[in-house]
């Protein structure tokens, strides 16, 4: 707020400022102090399916997160119907994953944050390895890499045995023979 002209008959002792205790609201703040209070024009269900459907609510919107934050995906921003129904496919897709895995962890007594498990298993890698031959043009072999001690505790509490090596597909191997 800019301040009055020296010539001006406005002053600052014109404003009062006045305080009151409001004892009525200082009750309510203490009882309702770290609660949720949920407004619903269903009038029909119970406090428990309310809170419930809240928290599903919640989860559906952590969808379109976890997919920009945890996966890094990020937002494409599309002109055509089809396109926009294609990226919520892969945004719902997304969620089931990260909600199956969270399942998964919680199952297998690991917590419930699917981040930590992915972080650790992203260090696991496939690579190909590719061996000229004189008479048989290129052999390719996917191999990945060995988990180190904490990678195995937790591939074993999962119940995950990763393979020493791993076949290619089939259009893979087609396009590697045409190459040699």
């Amino acid at each position: 707020m800019p301040l009055p002209a020296s010539q001006s008959p406005w002053s600052w002792t014109a404003f009062r400022l006045r305080v009151e205790h409001n004892a009525t609201f200082d009750d309510w703040a203490a009882i309702s102090e770290g609660a949720y209070l949920l407004r619903s024009n269903i009038g029909d269900w119970s406090d428990a399916q309310l809170w419930k459907a809240y928290i599903q609510l919640t989860q559906a919107e952590a969808a379109f997160r976890i997919h920009k934050d945890q996966l890094n995906l990020r937002p494409i921003w599309h002109q055509r119907e089809d396109r926009v129904q294609a990226h919520i496919l892969v945004c719902f897709l997304a969620f089931v994953l990260w909600k199956s895995l969270e399942m998964w962890q919680s199952r297998s007594g690991l917590g419930s944050a699917p981040r930590t498990i992915l972080e650790e298993l992203a260090r696991i890698q496939s690579h190909d390895v590719i061996l000229p031959t004189a008479t048989h043009g290129n052999i390719r072999l996917r191999c990945v890499t060995h988990p180190d001690p904490a990678q195995v505790a937790l591939l074993d509490r999962l119940g995950i045995v990763l393979p020493k090596r791993m076949r290619l597909a089939e259009h893979e191997s087609s396009t590697l023979a045409q190459s040699a």
